[in-house]
């Protein structure tokens, strides 16, 4: 999956926004205000860190090597994926869709009903 297709898919998921809350070159989406997914524009090859339920984060950097502990992250709560390094497209939309999940399962009620309602 490239950049396009990756941010593309994030940007059509509800509430999602994007933005360049760090620097020039770190580009984050989030839902309702909350980080889900972020990746650096200026880097040498394309990873993008996504929020994952902590057990399975483990299972997954067990199994793939192309999955890391979260760079400059939470190290229990978000890896670091290398998006074109072999890993099928479905994987990688299933985990973008899981950090969004996670994410949007920890807004607050009212958040949540704004985000229903859209």
């Amino acid at each position: 999956m490239n950049i396009e297709a990756f941010r593309d898919y994030c940007l059509a998921k509800k509430g999602v926004e994007e933005s360049f809350p760090f620097d020039e070159s770190t580009l984050v989406f989030k839902v309702m205000g909350k980080m889900f997914a972020l990746t650096g524009l200026d880097a040498d090859e394309f990873t993008v860190n996504l929020k994952c339920d902590p057990q399975r984060a483990i299972d997954l950097r067990e199994e793939y090597s192309q999955i890391r502990p979260g760079y400059h992250m939470s190290k229990k709560h978000w890896n670091t994926v290398h998006f074109e390094d072999g890993l099928e497209d479905e994987l990688l939309l299933e985990l973008i869709e899981h950090s969004y999940d996670l994410v949007v399962k920890g807004l607050r009620k009212k958040d949540k009903e704004v985000l229903d309602k859209m």
